[in-house]
């Protein structure tokens, strides 16, 4: 099975997006070049198959081949105890953002599950591994910033202190996305945290990007900048 599913991600290959897309991320080196929803479609195919020999045995050699092992995870519907033990083989898989951050985004049967996959998410938040913060901390950005989990979500955040640049720039970009969707309750947070000056600074700053963000608040959260 995994020669044929390898022979068609070679057939999807496109090499000027393989520049453009290799050049993203630069920490590593084995990316073919297949844009990701030429992978979702052959995700989607392989769930309507045997998708479980297609986890227990896929090769791990190309990026495309990883993302594609992911995105499988996130589409198959099965029992949430099942979808947790692949997500918890998968996540030692990954080393660059794109993989974590979609293979995040793809796992929607948290929407269903909030406090059984908040009660899993646990371990990793605390974790010394870089790529096991930042799943962790985008799950919580993709899943968990409203009303019911911000202030569990804030404490969280302001425990991770790993020196990772990822991890360092999930939290920067969690923390944002806290403002951005409940800023009453983060401004409060921004006034009294301990994160590093450079995740705290980089926090302000994504919310200044943010369009959502209007101009008064903007002016505010620059003058709270460290020097």
């Amino acid at each position: 099975m995994e020669n044929t599913i390898r022979k068609q991600i070679f057939e999807l290959i496109d090499s000027d997006y393989q520049k453009f897309s290799a050049a993203l991320i630069p920490n590593i080196n084995n990316v073919l070049g297949v844009r990701l929803p030429e992978l979702r479609k052959l995700a989607k195919k392989i769930t309507k198959g045997d998708w479980r020999t297609y986890l227990e045995t896929a090769e791990d050699g190309y990026f495309e081949e990883i993302m594609l092992q992911g995105m499988v995870i996130g589409y198959v519907k099965t029992d949430i105890e099942d979808s947790l033990a692949y997500v918890a083989a998968f996540v030692p898989k990954i080393d660059n953002w794109s993989v974590c951050d979609s293979f995040c985004t793809g796992l929607k049967f948290t929407k269903d599950n909030k406090e059984r996959v908040w009660e899993f998410l646990q371990p990793y938040l605390s974790s010394e591994k870089e790529y096991d913060i930042r799943f962790g901390v985008v799950m919580l950005l993709d899943f968990y910033i409203e009303t019911e989990y911000i202030d569990r979500v804030l404490k969280l955040l302001d425990r991770v202190k790993h020196e990772g640049f990822y991890a360092k720039m999930a939290v920067a970009w969690a923390v944002s996305i806290c403002y951005v969707k409940i800023p009453d309750i983060t401004i409060e947070y921004l006034r009294n945290n301990t994160l590093d000056d450079f995740t705290y600074n980089k926090a302000l700053q994504k919310i200044t990007e943010s369009y959502r963000v209007d101009k008064e608040n903007k002016n505010l959260i620059r003058s709270m900048k460290r020097r």
